[in-house]
């Protein structure tokens, strides 16, 4: 006997009462073991969210054939997000209530969306990923972990950039140290936290005397968009994350040659920071299916992937693996499709592409939409006009899809202000436009709920995928940002900034920047630059004024608009209402 979803009504209880009430039904590492076909000894104990040994299960498993594999993306999303984890979660209830094999490979929450107004990312109403409180405030600590690896290379930059300013070469040699001579005003890396801090992306530090350091600009980011966490998602093992974060370009010297954490003999231990972080953890859904978590990335200024490794794994152990990308399909999905599918050579037999009521008509001229403030009665009334003229981003999002040769599906997450009639609209132009679609009710009742849209995903996944990247990694950097910006994003084309020309010119004449992947960072609001325009703009240029290098992770990561690497927090955030019951221990307010 498991949780039912009809015992609670999602209008009438919170996400973390709905997830109190399913946790009473976890199973015991015991069953899960029986239950994942896994020894005694691939699994690590931590808690409820045990962590799964990556190495020990592939290569007893190496010999299987993959499962299928499902991809979730979404249209231009309003500020609030249109639910894709929660589209994630239904779906893998869904196909758990078609009697299949499922499990599904997600990213882990970071605090600053936990703690801000997004909230966490668990899913939600009685579509939901549990032990929710234990997911979303740290799990098992990678995120910790990355953020304390990724400040010891600035902790070894800072301190060595003050060595060398005190001692003379023959003083450094004595101490077994080289002159690195680094550039206090061409740093690479700043620091990081996990939390959406506007007030520390530009900083100043060293400030005091001599013992205290040198002064010098600096600056904060936020954890999940760290080189670190990148290099998480797509390395293949241990072996292969310690190599990558020997390569990390943490400085510049005053030649303007890379100073990378090898050089600062810090990379080793920062590996040993991050030894824990290599092996996936075990969460699951409300209806008992398992969900495999690993990594974080955001998908604006990051991959915005789960782990190359916790989708590998879930392939050998699913028939049925869901996974999802970052944002809406000109973001994640872009990164999916020309970055993560070509590192680790899974290709995906569909993308799902969440489309709500909502986010249509904010696309088709609706008022703006604003977390913390009422929803304006357009968005809670029968408006069919907005509905179809917003549905012109939806149509852009699939003809996206479509260009990587993978199967599109439409999933319209349902809530329950929506009407039939504008389902139904929704679902007429999907037929005219050729792609599937199904409407998913898993919010208000679960696996039962998204049944239509597991037939639906099944049927596709069915159907050949003919899989092609946007461009070869033998084109330019320039060439492939200016494809990027027409073919996905709907531009007209590109305009660099001076100071991004003269770099991304240096990284296309340089043979060892020949196989980096492109990252682009850009809002997620809008199909430009611009989060103020919505639907799908034209006559516009993509503006890049920048390009970052995470030289470890062999990306190159054109910065388009006024983004920032570090979000800020808003006026009425999550924690205002997050508390914990002193008897008991529970955590309430999470969502």
């Amino acid at each position: 006997m498991g949780y039912d979803p009809k015992t609670m009504d999602p209008t009438k209880y919170k996400d973390w009462q709905i997830a109190e009430e399913a946790e009473k039904y976890l199973p015991t590492p015991e069953e899960w073991i029986e239950k994942l076909g896994i020894q005694k000894d691939e699994m690590i104990p931590y808690g409820k969210t045990p962590k799964l040994d990556f190495l020990k299960i592939m290569n007893r498993l190496k010999d299987k054939p993959d499962g299928k594999y499902i991809e979730v993306t979404a249209i231009t999303p309003t500020p609030l997000g249109e639910g894709k984890t929660t589209v994630s979660m239904g779906l893998i209830q869904g196909l758990g209530v078609k009697g299949m094999n499922v499990g599904g490979a997600l990213r882990q929450p970071s605090g600053g969306p936990t703690m801000n107004v997004k909230g966490t990312a668990a899913g939600g109403g009685n579509a939901l990923l549990i032990p929710m409180t234990e997911f979303s405030l740290g799990l098992t600590g990678d995120i910790n972990d990355i953020t304390n690896a990724h400040n010891l290379a600035m902790v070894a930059a800072t301190s060595r950039y003050q060595h060398e300013c005190n001692y003379t070469d023959e003083e450094l040699t004595k101490r077994g140290l080289r002159r690195l001579d680094i550039d206090p005003k061409n740093m690479e890396m700043g620091w990081v936290m996990d939390f959406a801090a506007q007030s520390m992306r530009n900083i100043v530090i060293g400030l005091g005397g001599k013992k205290d350091g040198y002064p010098m600009p600096s600056r904060f980011g936020i954890a999940v968009g760290s080189e670190l966490m990148a290099i998480l998602a797509v390395s293949k093992d241990l072996a292969d994350l310690r190599d990558r974060i020997g390569k990390i370009t943490v400085a510049y010297d005053r030649t303007g040659k890379a100073v990378t954490t090898s050089d600062l003999d810090v990379a080793g231990a920062m590996t040993a920071w991050m030894r824990n972080t290599i092996n996936p953890t075990l969460c699951y859904s409300v209806e008992g299916q398992p969900v495999l978590i690993h990594a974080g990335p955001f998908a604006n200024i990051a991959i915005g992937q789960n782990s190359i490794i916790s989708d590998r794994l879930g392939l050998k152990l699913f028939d049925y693996v869901v996974t999802e990308s970052g944002f809406a399909a000109d973001i994640g999905f872009e990164k999916f499709w020309n970055v993560k599918c070509r590192l680790s050579g899974n290709v995906p037999n569909v993308s799902v592409i969440v489309a709500t009521v909502r986010a249509l008509k904010m696309h088709g001229g609706g008022p703006a939409v604003a977390p913390g403030r009422p929803l304006p009665q357009e968005y809670t009334e029968e408006n069919l006009g907005l509905v179809e003229k917003g549905f012109e981003n939806l149509r852009h999002m699939v003809s996206v899809v479509k260009k990587s040769g993978i199967v599109p599906v439409v999933a319209i997450n349902a809530f329950y202000t929506d009407t039939k009639a504008e389902h139904d609209l929704i679902k007429k132009l999907c037929t005219e436009m050729g792609v599937r679609s199904a409407v998913s009710n898993h919010w208000m009742y679960g696996g039962e709920g998204a049944a239509e849209l597991a037939d639906v995903v099944m049927d596709a996944a069915n159907e050949p995928s003919n899989y092609k990247p946007l461009y070869p990694l033998e084109m330019p950097l320039r060439q492939r940002v200016e494809m990027i910006a027409k073919e996905v994003y709907g531009a007209d084309g590109v305009n660099w900034a001076p100071a991004a020309e003269a770099k991304a010119k240096r990284f296309e004449s340089d043979p060892q920047f020949a196989d980096f992947q492109t990252m682009m960072v850009k809002t997620h609001l809008s199909l430009s630059h611009d989060p103020t325009l919505k639907g799908v703009p034209k006559g516009w240029t993509l503006p890049i004024r920048d390009v970052l290098v995470y030289s470890g992770a062999k990306f190159l990561c054109p910065m388009a608009g006024d983004i920032s690497l570090m979000p800020g927090t808003a006026s009425d955030p999550a924690y205002r209402r997050i508390d914990v019951d002193v008897n008991t221990g529970a955590v309430s307010g999470l969502f």
